[in-house]
């Protein structure tokens, strides 16, 4: 039986691995058609050959618009049985990955402990560990020692590693130009800007790429190409920096291509509303439809507290208009660590911009429910909504708190008989309507 290193070179080979099987079953999507996509580079099967518990997903803009979800401790925040209860909520929830960004404490044994347990797709951003890992200042690491934790990453188990691959030394003298108003908002590309300041070198993950790629086929980890220059305010969307790196990251998706290693790639950030959209459509020149991978998109800069919302706004257009994977974003962005309940409400306003996407996309299934729940209202069958219902909890804890004194087994508190529904209902069928 021919072998193969990664499932792009599975596809590329003609080879239908268990994972393309599971996840042309869930898209609804002929096999050999997924496996053409896989092979381009056109969706990206995320799944480290260590992470046996995976539940396989595909990411891709023709599939079904798939959520992530941001986790980890930090200094401040630093228990983790914490998180692993928002793990196994965000995963009840039907988020399909988790990103684990914790920067403090010994990681390796929570990051362990996910990819033997968790069913969904796990992605890290190593530079964070990178300080974590050795106990050292950032600018004592060497190049080396970046590149050894990434393969650290790889041996434990997680399906994509972030990479701040694209900002290199002349962006560093960008940055100083072109003076945005946020500078550089991303953690990782942060830590890797200071480290090249610091150090006088060029960036060790564009510098070693080669050497990355050799790891990453090895273990069929997929490299997400992490946006160092994505806007942190409306006011540099879509400027000089994050367009340069942009333009870098699709020189960098064809030489990881090369290697039959799958990418997806990261964007904006905050834009506004008006730029989402042409946003998509230059990312997919340049990364050559490269699965995009966006955070929000946040499209207003003063929600602190809602934030979920604006992101949610800006996550729908950018879905359906050609982004495949949506990085959640909760309440807490921009104040806090985010708790459980954070995490819940960043989730349920991920998945409904994510499906609503999906449904003007046409992607097959994706409007079944809504039209089980037209029936179910129509019938007045409120069991049958909450079964329908993204967050069934929610909406029963609802209504069962604000029933309606009268009549409560078809109407509700809002208009009891003067229900549009029941009042329809009973005129079509020739029944006398009651209201006083």
């Amino acid at each position: 039986m021919e072998t193969y290193t990664t499932q792009m070179d599975a596809a590329r080979k003609g080879i239908v691995t268990p994972q393309m099987e599971i996840v042309a079953r869930k898209e609804r999507m002929p096999v050999d058609r997924l496996m053409a996509l896989v092979a381009e580079g056109k969706v990206a099967i995320c799944a480290n050959k260590l992470h046996t518990c995976l539940d396989p997903e595909g990411v891709g803009s023709m599939l079904r618009t798939k959520i992530n979800v941001n986790l980890g401790v930090s200094r401040d925040c630093k228990d983790y049985n914490v998180e692993m209860e928002k793990v196994m909520s965000a995963v009840k929830m039907g988020a399909e990955a988790i990103m684990d960004l914790s920067s403090h404490g010994n990681t390796q044994p929570f990051r362990q402990k996910l990819t033997r347990e968790c069913p969904a797709m796990i992605g890290t951003v190593p530079v964070y560990d990178s300080v974590i890992h050795y106990q050292r200042d950032l600018a004592t690491l060497t190049a080396r020692d970046f590149v050894e934790v990434v393969r650290l990453h790889a041996q434990d188990g997680v399906d994509f590693v972030t990479l701040h691959c694209g900002i290199t030394r002349k962006t560093i003298q960008q940055i100083k130009t072109h003076k945005r108003k946020m500078n550089i908002v991303s953690r990782g590309g942060s830590l890797v800007f200071a480290w090249m300041s610091m150090t006088g070198e060029e960036n060790p993950f564009y510098e070693y790429f080669d050497e990355i790629l050799d790891i990453c086929e090895e273990y069929d980890v997929t490299i997400s190409l992490g946006d160092a220059c994505r806007p942190g305010c409306l006011a540099d969307g879509t400027d000089v920096c994050q367009i340069e790196e942009l333009v870098r990251l699709g020189e960098l998706t064809k030489r990881a291509w090369a290697h039959n290693v799958q990418v997806m790639v990261e964007g904006p950030g905050h834009l506004p509303l008006n730029q989402v959209a042409a946003n998509m459509e230059v990312q997919k020149s340049l990364c050559m439809g490269a699965p995009f991978y966006v955070l929000g998109p946040l499209v207003t800069d003063i929600a602190p507290g809602y934030d979920h919302i604006t992101g949610a706004i800006g996550g729908a257009v950018a879905a359906m208009h050609g982004a495949a994977f949506l990085c959640y974003v909760t309440p807490a962005e921009h104040l806090a660590l985010p708790n459980v309940e954070d995490v819940k409400q960043g989730i349920v306003a991920a998945k409904i911009a994510a499906h609503a996407a999906d449904i003007a996309k046409g992607i097959p299934g994706a409007r079944e429910m809504d039209d089980r729940m037209a029936d179910a209202r129509r019938a007045l069958d409120w069991e049958a909504q909450f079964a329908c219902a993204i967050d069934p909890e929610t909406a029963r804890k609802i209504r069962d708190a604000r029933l309606p004194e009268d009549d409560h087994s078809d109407t509700c508190s809002m208009c009891g008989k003067f229900c549009a529904v029941r009042s329809m209902n009973k005129a079509l069928a020739g029944e006398y309507i009651d209201i006083l």
